[in-house]
């Protein structure tokens, strides 16, 4: 199973020759729009352009090789009075679980983390504003406790929202042993993998 980063909050799951996109975005400063790709499937954690772009996309079809679960969360602090509804996505195919937390904006309730973990893979935001900020998002990661913790939704740069927090800003509050900074924005996943907080590199 490989994991491709695609930038902000949208990932590629790739399971063989199967490919699931994960809240593809439009209009993302610094970052062209994911259009033309071609998927098997799409999975959107909320309806704001930033990740439900399927207008453009490619999508294919057909019987999906993981099981998927659906929790139902919010997208601010105030039970979704703010910025809505957020919907957690908990993927499970080859022996391995990946959480995709969508803009997901509060720490979970006993409920919400017993439907969420345990995980093998956590695709957290932690750039706030928008989402948990980077305080908030470790609070949520030792709720989860996965073995490896991909950050994303966070200013890259030119890249992200100007009002989101740098990666650094979560990453700062771990031992530099635990970060594990890849040259590439694909992760192949295998269930020996050490624990870490793995930062992917965008390539466009």
């Amino acid at each position: 199973m490989e994991l491709i980063w695609r930038g902000h909050s949208c990932f590629v799951l790739r399971i063989g020759s199967f490919r699931l996109m994960l809240d593809p975005y439009k209009e993302v400063p610094g970052l062209p729009d994911i259009a033309g790709d071609t998927v098997d499937a799409v999975l959107c954690s909320h309806g704001h352009r930033d990740h439900s772009y399927t207008d453009a996309l490619h999508i294919l079809g057909g019987a999906a090789p993981f099981g998927c679960e659906r929790i139902a969360t919010f997208h601010d602090g105030e039970g979704g009075a703010l910025r809505g509804v957020n919907t957690v996505h908990r993927l499970t195919a080859e022996g391995l679980t990946v959480v995709h937390l969508g803009d997901l904006g509060h720490r979970l309730t006993d409920e919400q983390l017993a439907a969420v973990a345990p995980c093998d893979v956590l695709l957290l935001p932690v750039g706030g504003t928008y989402t948990v900020d980077p305080r908030q998002a470790k609070a949520v990661m030792e709720q989860i406790r996965p073995r490896v913790t991909v950050p994303m939704h966070y200013r890259d740069g030119e890249r992200g929202y100007e009002v989101l927090e740098p990666v650094e800003a979560f990453l700062s509050q771990f031992p530099a042993e635990l970060v594990r900074r890849y040259e590439s924005n694909t992760l192949a996943l295998t269930p020996d993998m050490p624990r870490q907080i793995a930062v992917l590199q965008y390539r466009g």
